[in-house]
C-alpha cells in the first residue's frame, strides 16, 4: 500500500513539475512547411518596440462570406493572435459592421467617409450566385493616433481566389507596415531635387505624401551651384536620399559633379529620367498626332559611368495599358477603352524584395536601358513583355494607331529593360577628367551605396483634376489600379536600407483552395460518404456484435 502512495506521490511531483515548466517556459511550433506562423525577424523587432497598447479593429467579420475571404479573416485572425503571443500589447477585436440591420447604412456611409470604402463580392455555392458586403480593412490605434490598415491587396484581372492569395502573401507586410509607422519615428532624410524643370508638386504629390510617412521630406534646388559649390554639396550630403522626378533641363557640368560627389560620398538616388520628349496630353489636338523627339538632359556620360544607359527610343508593346477615347461624333459618342502600345505595362520574374509579389507597373513613352560592364552589381527591377518593338526618335506618334492591326512578327524585339537597380563602390564620374570647379575634400571612390534608374519619368506621375491631386496608379477611366505607387515606395525603403519591411514582402505564403465547381458537382457523393456511410457501418457493426453476442451467450 506504501508503495502505491510512494508512485501516486511521485507521479502528482512530475504533473507539479510540468505546470510549472509549461507556465514559466512558452514556446510556440510551427508546422507549416511554408512556416506561414513564423514571424519574421524584421516584424518581430517592430512588435517588440510597442511599449503601450496597440488597439487593432478589424472589420472582417460576418457569416455570409465566400469561402476565400473566410480564409482571409482566419488568417488575419491567427497572424494577429501570432502579433499578441509575441507582445501582449497588441490586443484585437474582430466587429461586423452591417450586423445590425437598423445601423447597417448609417455605419456603411461613416466608414466610407474614413477611406474603409465597402467590397462588393460574388458568392457561389450550391450552384447560386449571390453578393455579399465586406469592410477588408482594420484601425490600429496607438498613443492617440489611428491608421487604416488594408487587408485586401488588388491585383490587375485577379479572381477572388487569387485576390485572396495575393492578399494572405501581404498581411503580415501590411500591418507591419502600420505598426512600424505608429510606433518608430522617422529617421531618414530625402531631397526631391528641383532647378531642372522636373515634375511639379501636385504631379508628384501623392508619392511624396506616402512616404512622407515614413521619411523626412524636403525641396533641393542646385541653383547656387554656380555661385558656391562646396556650400552645396554639403547640404546636399545632410539627405541619405535624392530623387529627381522626370528633369527636362539639361544638368550643368557643376551640377552633374555635386551630384555625383554625393554618390562618392555614399549617398543613394532615385532618377526617373525621360529620354524621348513626349507627352500623351499632346496628342489631343486637331491633328490627333505630335512628334516624339530625343531629350537630352546631358546625363549619358554620368550613367554610362556608373554602369547603365538610357537609350532614346521608344519601347511600344502588344502588352500594355488602354487608352480611352471618346469614339463616334456628337450625342453618339461613346468612350472606349482601346489598346494604346506606348502604355507598357512592366513586371519581372526576379524574386528581388522591391518587386515580389508586385502588381503591374504602367509606363508613358518609356525608354530602353542598357547595362554595361563594370564592378558594379546590376539587377533589372522591370521589364517590357516579350512582345516588344522599339521605336526611333524622332517619330510622329498619332492616336490612329489605336484603329489600326498591329502584326505581332514586328514586336520581336523580346523582353526590355525600363528600371534598373546598381549597387557597389562607384567611380567618380570626373575621375581623371577635368572639374568644373575644386572640391576640399574631393573623392574618386564611393562607399558601397546604391541607386534606381527608371527609363520614364511619368511613372511617379499622379493625375490631376480640377487641381486636386488623385492617387497615384489608379485609372479613373478603367477602374485599375497598377502598381506604380508600390513599386517607387518599395525602391525607396530598399534604397535607404529600410530592409525590415521589404524582407517581410519576400516571404511565400501558400494558400490551397477547394475547388467550387467540384463541390457543387459532387456535393451529394460526399455528403453520402461522410454522413450516412459512417450510419451504416455503425448499425452493420451493431447487429453483427449482438448477433454474436446472444449466439455466445445462449443457453
Amino acid at each position: 500500500m506504501n508503495k502505491n502512495y510512494k508512485y501516486i506521490l511521485a507521479l502528482a511531483i512530475v504533473l507539479i513539475a510540468f505546470n510549472f515548466l509549461g507556465n514559466s517556459y512558452y514556446m510556440r511550433f510551427d508546422l507549416t512547411s511554408d512556416k506561414r506562423y513564423t514571424i519574421s525577424k524584421s516584424a518581430t523587432k517592430i512588435l517588440e518596440n510597442i511599449k503601450y497598447p496597440l488597439i487593432i479593429d478589424v472589420f472582417l467579420e460576418g457569416d455570409d462570406f465566400p469561402s476565400e475571404f473566410r480564409r482571409l479573416q482566419k488568417e488575419t485572425r491567427q497572424l494577429l493572435e501570432e502579433f499578441s503571443a509575441i507582445n501582449n500589447n497588441v490586443i484585437y477585436n474582430f466587429i461586423n459592421p452591417i450586423e445590425d440591420d437598423a445601423s447597417r447604412e448609417l455605419n456603411i456611409q461613416k466608414l466610407s467617409q474614413r477611406g474603409l470604402t465597402p467590397m462588393q463580392l460574388s458568392v457561389q455555392e450550391s450552384g447560386k450566385s449571390s453578393r455579399s458586403i465586406i469592410f477588408p480593412w482594420a484601425l490600429a490605434s496607438y498613443n492617440d493616433q489611428t491608421l487604416i490598415i488594408p487587408l485586401v491587396k488588388n491585383k490587375i484581372g485577379a479572381s477572388q481566389q487569387d485576390l485572396v492569395s495575393n492578399s494572405v502573401q501581404h498581411l503580415e507586410y501590411t500591418f507591419a507596415e502600420g505598426f512600424k509607422k505608429l510606433t518608430e519615428p522617422k529617421k531618414h532624410k530625402i531631397a526631391i531635387l528641383k532647378g531642372n524643370k522636373q515634375l511639379d508638386d501636385k504631379y508628384i504629390s501623392d508619392f511624396v505624401k506616402k512616404i512622407g510617412e515614413y521619411y523626412f521630406i524636403a525641396p533641393f534646388t542646385l541653383d547656387s551651384v554656380s555661385s558656391n559649390p562646396q556650400k552645396t554639396l554639403e547640404d546636399l550630403n545632410t539627405f541619405d536620399l535624392i530623387i529627381s522626378a522626370k528633369p527636362t533641363e539639361a544638368f550643368t557640368e557643376s551640377e552633374k559633379l555635386v551630384l555625383d560627389q554625393f554618390t562618392m560620398n555614399g549617398g543613394k538616388s532615385l532618377w526617373l529620367i525621360d529620354a524621348i520628349a513626349m507627352e500623351k496630353d499632346s496628342l489631343f489636338n486637331d491633328k490627333g498626332a505630335n512628334f516624339a523627339l530625343a531629350r537630352d538632359i546631358n546625363l549619358t556620360d554620368f550613367f554610362f559611368k556608373y554602369g547603365a544607359r538610357i537609350n532614346p527610343v521608344i519601347v511600344s508593346t502588344l502588352y500594355s495599358a488602354p487608352i480611352t477615347l471618346a469614339m463616334g461624333t456628337g450625342s453618339d459618342s461613346q468612350f472606349q477603352h482601346l489598346k494604346w502600345l506606348y502604355s507598357p505595362l512592366a513586371s519581372s520574374n526576379s524574386n528581388h524584395p522591391i518587386i515580389n509579389n508586385l502588381n503591374l507597373v504602367k509606363f508613358d513613352f518609356a525608354s530602353q536601358i542598357d547595362t554595361l560592364k563594370n564592378n558594379i552589381k546590376k539587377t533589372i527591377l522591370l521589364e517590357s513583355a516579350p512582345l516588344t518593338r522599339l521605336e526611333a526618335a524622332p517619330r510622329e506618334i498619332s492616336l490612329e494607331v489605336v484603329t489600326q492591326e498591329q502584326n505581332p512578327a514586328s514586336f520581336n524585339k523580346g523582353n526590355q529593360t525600363m528600371a534598373v537597380l546598381l549597387e557597389g563602390s562607384f567611380n567618380s564620374v570626373y575621375d581623371n577628367r577635368v572639374k568644373p570647379f575644386n572640391l576640399s575634400d574631393e573623392k574618386n571612390k564611393s562607399t558601397p551605396t546604391k541607386m534606381v534608374i527608371i527609363a520614364d519619368g511619368d511613372i511617379i506621375k499622379n493625375d490631376v483634376i480640377r487641381n486636386v491631386p488623385q492617387q497615384l496608379g489608379f485609372d479613373r477611366w478603367t477602374g485599375q489600379t497598377y502598381g506604380n505607387k508600390e513599386f517607387l515606395l518599395n525602391t525607396v525603403n530598399y534604397l535607404l536600407d529600410d530592409d525590415g519591411l521589404i524582407n517581410i514582402r519576400s516571404k511565400e505564403v501558400a494558400v490551397a483552395f477547394l475547388n467550387q465547381q467540384k463541390i457543387t458537382a459532387q456535393k451529394t457523393k460526399w455528403q453520402l460518404l461522410n454522413i450516412v456511410l459512417p450510419l451504416i457501418l455503425l448499425s452493420i457493426f451493431g447487429f453483427l456484435f449482438n448477433y454474436f453476442r446472444k449466439k455466445k451467450y445462449a443457453s
